[in-house]
C-alpha cells in the first residue's frame, strides 16, 4: 500500500470516529457506550457500540412525570450502570431481581420467588455447573478471590432461608453469558441511583478483542485502517436491543 493511500485510510478512520463521537457522545438524553467484555454474549457482544437512553430511569418530579415516560427498571430490562466498585466505569447486564425479589440458583437454573425462570437469552460455555457461581447463594470459598468485600456484605446481610431478598433501592444483574459473568453474584447489588439507562440499538458492531476496547493501543487503530470494512459486523449495524419479560 502506498504512503498516500495508508494516509488516505487514516484520516477517514479517524474522521469517522470524531463523527461518531459527536453525534453519539454523552447528552442528557442518549450517552454512546462500547461493549467492552463477552459477560452479556450473545445479546450483545464484545465491540458492539450502544446507543443507551439515559431517559427511561430518569427520576422524576410531581410534574414531570406526567409528561415523560419515565419508568423503574423491570425484571428483563437490559442496563447500562455505573459498576458500585468502581463508578468511574459502565457495565451492562441484565435485571434478574427488583426490591423485594427473593432469588436462588440451584444447577444453573434461576428461582425467582420461588418459581423457575425460563431464560432464552442465557448462553453456557463450561459444561460442569460450578459450586458458587451455579448454585447460588452459597459459601463463597471456591471462588473466594472473585467475591467482593461489597458481595460478602450482601450475603451476610440479605440471605434468608437460602435465598438472597433484594432490598429497597436495589437491583440484582446477571450476565446473559452465565458462566462468565462478573455481576452481582461476586460484587453486589446495583444501587437505583448507579443507573444510567437503557440501549435501544448497536450502531455499530466491530470485531476487535477486549483488549483493543478497554486500552486504545496503537494496534487498535491500525487494526480499524485495514480492517474497517472487513471486521464491522455489518449484519448488526442498527440492531434494537430488547428486553425480555420476566414474571
Amino acid at each position: 500500500m502506498s504512503k498516500l493511500a495508508s494516509s488516505t485510510r487514516d484520516l477517514v478512520t479517524e474522521w469517522t470516529l470524531n463523527i461518531l463521537i459527536l453525534l453519539f457522545g454523552t447528552t442528557t438524553l442518549v450517552q454512546a457506550f462500547i461493549v467492552p467484555t463477552p459477560s452479556m454474549e450473545t445479546t450483545v457482544m464484545v465491540g458492539d457500540h450502544l446507543l443507551v437512553d439515559k431517559l427511561s430511569y430518569s427520576p422524576s418530579d410531581p410534574v414531570m412525570k406526567h409528561l415523560l415516560p419515565y419508568t423503574e427498571p423491570k425484571r428483563g430490562d437490559i442496563i447500562v450502570f455505573r459498576w458500585p466498585i468502581d463508578i468511574s466505569q459502565n457495565y451492562v447486564k441484565r435485571v434478574i431481581g427488583v426490591p423485594g425479589d427473593r432469588i436462588h440458583l440451584q444447577d444453573r437454573t434461576v428461582y425467582l420467588n420461588g418459581k423457575a425462570l425460563v431464560e432464552p437469552y442465557v448462553q453456557h460455555i463450561h459444561p460442569a455447573p460450578h459450586e458458587y457461581r451455579d448454585n447460588f447463594p452459597k459459601d463463597p470459598w471456591t471462588e473466594s478471590e472473585l467475591v467482593s468485600d461489597r458481595a460478602q456484605k450482601m450475603l451476610n446481610e440479605h440471605v434468608m432461608a437460602g435465598e438472597l431478598v433484594v432490598p429497597p433501592g436495589s437491583y440484582f444483574a446477571m450476565g446473559d453469558n452465565r458462566d462468565d459473568s462478573l455481576d452481582s453474584r461476586y460484587w453486589g447489588f446495583v444501587p437505583r441511583e448507579n443507573i444510567v439507562g437503557k440501549p435501544l440499538l448497536i450502531f455499530w458492531s466491530y470485531d476487535a478483542p477486549t483488549r483493543d476496547w478497554v486500552d486504545y493501543n496503537l494496534d487498535h487503530f491500525i487494526d480499524l485502517a485495514k480492517n474497517f470494512f472487513v471486521k464491522t459486523r455489518w449484519n448488526r449495524e442498527l440492531k434494537l436491543v430488547r428486553g425480555y419479560p420476566i414474571q
